[in-house]
C-alpha cells in the first residue's frame, strides 16, 4: 500500500506506529469541491481534525474555519489564519472566549442562546468590536442518523427552537441592538446524514421562517455522511450542494447559501497504522487482535458503535477470510476499533494493520487514556512525506504535572 507515493510500511518504520497517514492532494481537492459547490461561501469545521497545516491548507484553498472554542481559534490565528475567515460556534461560548474573539476580529459570531446574546452586548458595552452575527435556529427536523449526531431535533442543546416564537424574538433583538450587525441564521440538523432529504426537509420548514426575514446569510451547517464501510454510499459535496441550493430556491430563499464540512473534507483522507502486539484465540467464540493503539486514538467505535475496515498494507488485495475483533490496548473491555473485521489468513504478531476513513474524529477526539501517547501526524504527496504533528514524549505526559515537572 502506498499513498501520496509514500510506502506506508516505510512511514511506519519511520514515525512508527500508531500513526495517521493523510493524503495531501486528496485534502486539497475536498476543500476545492467544497468551494465549487458553495460558492457564496464554505467553511471548514475544525472540530473534525484540526492542526496548523490543516488551518493553513483549508485557506489556502479558500474555506472560511468554523471554529467553536477558544483554543480552535488560537490555532487556526497562529497558523496565519486571518480573524475575518472564521466563524465562531458553541452552545457555551465563555465571556473569556468571546473576549478572544471579539479581540481578535473573528468573522462571524454564530449566536446560539440569549446569554449568548447578553454576553455580547455586555462586551460591546464596555468597549470590544460589535461582531457580525448569524441566530443559530432549531428548525425541529430530525435527521437519520445516530442519536448522538442529531442537532436539529426540537430536543437538543444546540440553537433557538422556531417553535414558540423564541428564534423570531432573538432575531428582532438582534435586529435592534447596537452591540452586533445581524448578517444571517444559521441551522443544522446533525451530522453523518445519507439522505440529502433530510437537508431538503429542513430547508423547507427553515425557507417559511427565513424567506420574510430578508436576511443576507443563511448557513445549513454540516453534516453530510461518509462512508466507513463496505455497502455504505454517501452522496458528493457536490450532490450535497446542489439538493440544498435548489430547495432554498424553492422555498423562496434569496439569501446567499453557504455551509461547514468537516467529516466530508477530511475523512476519507486518512488512514491510521497499527502494529499487532497480541492475537488471543478462543476456540468456538472469536479471535481478538490487539493493537498499539485504541479508543485513545479512535473512540468512535465506543462512543457510537461505527465501524471499519481493517486492511493488511502489505497485502491489500489478498483475500480478508480470517474473522477478528480488533482490539486496543487500553484498560477497558469496550476498547474496540472494529467490532467484527475480516483480515487475511497468516496475520501475525509484529504485523502492521490499516484502517482507513480515520481522516475525522480520531486525532480530534484522542486522549491520554492510559497515559498512551498521542500519535504523530504525516501529510503526504508527490513521493514526500512531512511531519505535521510530532508524537508526544513520556515527559509531554508530565510537562502539566506540579509535583513531577
Amino acid at each position: 500500500m502506498s499513498i501520496g507515493g509514500c510506502d506506508v510500511a516505510e512511514l511506519a518504520a519511520e514515525y512508527g506506529t500508531p500513526l495517521f497517514v493523510y493524503d495531501e492532494a486528496h485534502l486539497r481537492l475536498r476543500c476545492r469541491e467544497a468551494v465549487a459547490a458553495f460558492p457564496d461561501g464554505v467553511a471548514y469545521a475544525t472540530k473534525a481534525f484540526l492542526c496548523g497545516a490543516m488551518a493553513q491548507l483549508a485557506h489556502e484553498e479558500g474555506m472560511h474555519l468554523d471554529v467553536a472554542t477558544g483554543g480552535e481559534i488560537h490555532i487556526s490565528l497562529a497558523a496565519g489564519v486571518p480573524a475575518s475567515r472564521l466563524v465562531f460556534h458553541g452552545n457555551n461560548k465563555s465571556v473569556t472566549e468571546l473576549r478572544q474573539a471579539l479581540g481578535a476580529g473573528v468573522g462571524r459570531i454564530v449566536i446560539d442562546s440569549m446569554v449568548d446574546f447578553e454576553r455580547i452586548e455586555t462586551l460591546v458595552a464596555e468597549g470590544a468590536q460589535i461582531p457580525n452575527v448569524l441566530i443559530r435556529i432549531n428548525p425541529g427536523v430530525e435527521a437519520h442518523t445516530h442519536e448522538f449526531l442529531r442537532t436539529g431535533g426540537v430536543d437538543s442543546k444546540f440553537g433557538i427552537s422556531i417553535d414558540g416564537g423564541a428564534a423570531g424574538e432573538v432575531i428582532s433583538r438582534a435586529r435592534s441592538s447596537r452591540a452586533m450587525n445581524l448578517i444571517g441564521v444559521h441551522a443544522h440538523v446533525g451530522s453523518q446524514v445519507f439522505d440529502v432529504g433530510s437537508f431538503e426537509k429542513a430547508i423547507s420548514l427553515i425557507g417559511e421562517f427565513v424567506a420574510p426575514l430578508d436576511i443576507e446569510e443563511l448557513s445549513i451547517g454540516g453534516g453530510l455522511g461518509v462512508a466507513y464501510v463496505e455497502g455504505e454510499v454517501a452522496p458528493t459535496l457536490a450532490e450535497w450542494g446542489k439538493a440544498i441550493q435548489q430547495a432554498a430556491v424553492a422555498s423562496g430563499i434569496s439569501a446567499r447559501i453557504v455551509a461547514e464540512p468537516g467529516r466530508s473534507i477530511v475523512a476519507q483522507a486518512a488512514i491510521t497504522l497499527y502494529t499487532v502486539g497480541t492475537i488471543k484465540e478462543i476456540a468456538g467464540i472469536r479471535t481478538y487482535v490487539s493493537v498499539d493503539g485504541g479508543m485513545s486514538d479512535n473512540p468512535r467505535p465506543v462512543l457510537y458503535g461505527s465501524g471499519y475496515e481493517v486492511f493488511d498494507p502489505r497485502r491489500t488485495i489478498a483475500d480478508r477470510t480470517r474473522e477478528i475483533r480488533l482490539v486496543g490496548k487500553h484498560c477497558e473491555s469496550g476498547d474496540v476499533l472494529a467490532w467484527s473485521a475480516r483480515v487475511p489468513e497468516g496475520l501475525a504478531v509484529g504485523d502492521l494493520l490499516s484502517t482507513p476513513v480515520t481522516g475525522a474524529y480520531g486525532h480530534s477526539m484522542g486522549s491520554n487514556y492510559n497515559m498512551i501517547r498521542r500519535p504523530a501526524v504525516v501529510f503526504v504527496t508527490n513521493g514526500e512525506a512531512r511531519l505535521v504533528v510530532r508524537r508526544e514524549t513520556n515527559d509531554d505526559l508530565i510537562a502539566r504535572d506540579l509535583i513531577l515537572g
